[in-house]
């Protein structure tokens, strides 16, 4: 396995992923496959008329970049056991063009009731290419412990 166990990781931890630019492409990708044609996302002149004045990705669409961006970094890679749940919040637009990357911050571990292995909760922030924050909050994750030799 070339990921961190459970017994490697460290409250206060801190990894910054790679960067990715959200284009038109992906919107119109993740709007086929969830089905999501809602305008502010495909009708650039009803888009216009909107807060916003252009269109904006989907807010899911920025929840799987930034799980896509920490998966990359492979450094759970192999012992990620399962994504338990998570928190979420969407602090503002993502444009087409814009570039994200997300901060990941260890928050919590704690042990479970079996011995192989522990559950980790990560905060984490997906950040535009202006510094702004768009979208935050807690990913729970189940990690395995180390094997017993």
């Amino acid at each position: 396995m070339a990921g961190k166990y459970f017994e490697d990781i460290e409250i206060g931890e801190e990894y910054t992923t790679t960067a990715r630019t959200i284009t038109e492409s992906d919107v119109m990708a993740f709007a086929g496959l969830s089905g999501d044609y809602n305008t502010l996302h495909t009708d650039s002149e009803f888009a216009k008329q909107t807060i916003f004045g252009q269109r904006i990705a989907h807010g899911l669409l920025g929840l799987a970049v930034s799980t896509g961006l920490k998966t990359r970094m492979s450094i759970f890679e192999g012992t990620v056991m399962a994504f338990l749940g998570l928190t979420w919040n969407f602090k503002g637009p993502i444009f087409f063009g814009d570039t994200v990357h997300a901060k990941v911050t260890i928050k919590e571990k704690r042990d479970t009731s079996k011995s192989d292995r522990g559950i980790m909760i990560q905060n984490l922030h997906l950040i535009n290419q202006r510094g702004q924050v768009v979208q935050e909050g807690e990913h729970t994750i189940m990690l395995r412990r180390r094997p017993k030799e």
